[in-house]
């Protein structure tokens, strides 16, 4: 079960309940994967709006890896999830406004 005091959330993907959150190593994997200076960019560009169906994926598997799990990026996007890609949006939505709060979701 997910504890929301430490920016965790639940959702599930590939059939399984999992939980997902962005440690500040997940954090700092994104930073490298979007080119982010810090974490503020990193913030501004997940609240942009514009995210690629890759970008919910590295977001996704760095919560995911973050929990504990050992993934690759090319497994989480064979997962599937309730709602397609509107499921994948939401899922990565809820662990960014879990993470850096609802203004940056």
């Amino acid at each position: 079960m997910a504890n929301t005091h430490r920016g965790e959330i639940d959702a599930e993907l590939g059939g399984r309940r999992r939980t997902l959150v962005l440690t500040l190593g997940a954090l700092a994997e994104l930073e490298a994967a979007f080119a982010a200076s810090d974490l503020v960019a990193l913030a501004q560009r997940f609240g942009s709006g514009h995210l690629s169906a890759r970008d919910l994926v590295r977001i996704i598997a760095a919560g995911l890896r973050g929990a504990g799990e050992t993934v690759s990026d090319d497994e989480v996007a064979a997962m599937t999830v309730a709602g397609g890609a509107a499921g994948y949006a939401t899922i990565a939505a809820e662990l960014i406004a879990a993470t850096f709060g609802e203004a940056a979701a």
